[in-house]
């Protein structure tokens, strides 16, 4: 009886999960006041704005997005996979009840990857302007990030694949 309670008790524990996954959520609305502020910011400079500062704004934005898809990702699939289903329009979301928690760390290394890689690009694109020595450490960080999401896809194939074919 006692064990039963307390198995009860640690299970709608998840629902502790809710209060951050709406924070989460909060934090889009964050991400899109920032897009349209530097979206709004550069309409009275475009005409003397250069090609190379466009680029980077436009990188900017793109890695906003790129984080923004990355809460996405975490709430929905983290609120499916840990408390409760989703119910949702047929043929919306497709991916969603397909990403276990493997899966979304794979998404979620790969994303980062993909913010690694602007930042590496911004760099590039400013690299006159910056220290070699630095430009070499975000190298290394781009690789270690790019190193980090391939060993955790193949160490989730290896250990995974299998089960998710039962399914």
């Amino acid at each position: 009886m006692l064990e039963r309670a307390l198995e009860r008790f640690l299970f709608a524990g998840r629902w502790l999960l809710v209060p951050l996954y709406i924070g989460l959520t909060l934090t889009l609305v964050l991400f899109t006041i920032k897009f349209f502020q530097e979206f709004l910011h550069l309409l009275p400079i475009l005409p003397e704005l250069a090609e190379t500062d466009l680029i980077l704004a436009a990188l900017a934005m793109a890695d906003l997005v790129l984080v923004a898809n990355l809460l996405v990702m975490v709430v929905l699939s983290g609120y499916e996979n840990f408390v409760s289903r989703i119910d949702h329009a047929e043929g919306q979301l497709s991916w969603l009840g397909k990403v276990d928690t493997g899966t979304l760390k794979i998404k979620v290394a790969a994303s980062i990857v993909a913010i690694s890689s602007i930042h590496l690009l911004k760099a590039f694109v400013k690299a006159e302007s910056i220290a070699n020595d630095k430009l070499m450490w975000l190298v290394i960080i781009h690789l270690t990030f790019v190193v980090s999401a391939l060993l955790l896809a193949v160490v989730d194939k290896i250990a995974f694949a299998t089960h998710r074919e039962e399914h």
